[in-house]
């Protein structure tokens, strides 16, 4: 199988910083497309974030399922399947005892997919990651999964120094300028 882990926050959805509540949900313009030819083309859909807010408090465990929940509803009526969201709600620094620990799925660690790998079947060889940030980039390389940086979001402050596979506008361009090229 071979699929495109995506983070959430400054890929699918425009970072606010510690996005929560479904009225601050803003999809960026042109994910729908970029997903749809994704699925077209036969890669499965994951998504792989890192929920620090959840460890420091900042919103709930169930703040962050519900706010899940209305982004997969929203997908679905665009006919996009997302196989699985992985998430990691914990930090070492967090202040919320049962999150407030160093883990091995906190991005740049590569729990997240390494899971979804082994849970699904997933070819890292065939399969790609889209992210804003380098700790995004470093966790797919360790999994071997070709990873592609994408400028909204945080990726601006990345671009000039990054050990991405490709550099893009957005995760359109990912799609249609390297996934879609390089399968």
């Amino acid at each position: 199988m071979k699929a495109v882990f995506l983070d959430r926050d400054g890929v699918i959805n425009v970072d606010k910083g510690y996005v929560h509540r479904i009225e601050d949900f803003e999809f960026y313009q042109n994910v729908f497309e970029a997903l749809r030819k994704l699925q077209e083309a036969g890669f499965k859909l994951f998504v792989v974030t890192n929920q620090s807010g959840i460890a420091v408090g900042y919103y709930t465990e169930d703040d962050f399922l519900k706010l899940t929940d209305y982004m997969l509803q929203q997908l679905n009526r665009e006919g996009i399947r997302i196989e699985k969201v992985y998430y990691c709600p914990h930090h070492e620094n967090g202040t919320v005892d049962r999150y407030s620990f160093k883990c091995d799925c906190r991005k740049p660690e590569s729990g997240m997919i390494r899971q979804a790998i082994s849970e699904f079947g997933v070819d890292p060889s065939k399969s790609f990651l889209v992210g804003d940030k380098e700790n995004d980039i470093l966790a797919a390389h360790k999994e071997g999964v070709r990873a592609i940086l994408v400028k909204t979001g945080h990726g601006l402050k990345y671009k000039d120094n990054t050990a991405a596979d490709f550099v893009a506008e957005n995760i359109l361009d990912a799609v249609e300028n390297f996934i879609l090229k390089n399968p």
